[in-house]
């Protein structure tokens, strides 16, 4: 098992089981949650590293409004935006309030896996 966590968070549940199950063969400890809300309450009990964080998702919280609330419980923890072509905008706002990158859906292996990487380089770099 690699020495970090992942957290996906995205409403499309084929999305978040594939990319959990995936992930998670790659020995990568993956935990998988369907909603904002859901996610706070995991940040908040284990640690995660980086969070995988679908910006449209239906309900109470969005994904910009979902990466705010976690930047105020852990700033160290790292968050890569999923967003759809229409919404490279957000994507960009939601660097401008801390996320680290954010990645066209539909999301590619080969893209993500490298951009996981940098996210925890980084995130031990602000740690130590």
């Amino acid at each position: 098992m690699q020495d970090f966590s992942v957290l996906v968070v995205d409403d499309e549940e084929d999305l978040l089981e594939t990319l959990v199950n995936r992930l998670n063969r790659r020995t990568i400890r993956t935990h998988g949650v369907t909603s904002g809300e859901e996610a706070l309450k995991v940040i908040k009990e284990k640690p995660i590293d980086v969070v995988i964080l679908d910006i449209k998702m239906p309900g109470g919280m969005d994904g910009i409004e979902t990466l705010r609330e976690i930047k105020k419980i852990n700033p160290l923890c790292e968050v890569i935006l999923l967003t759809g072509h229409g919404a490279v905008e957000t994507g960009i706002e939601g660097m401008s309030l801390g996320a680290f990158d954010y990645i066209l859906k539909p999301v590619r292996l080969e893209e993500l896996l490298p951009k996981i990487a940098e996210a925890v380089e980084k995130k031990r770099g602000q740690v130590q």
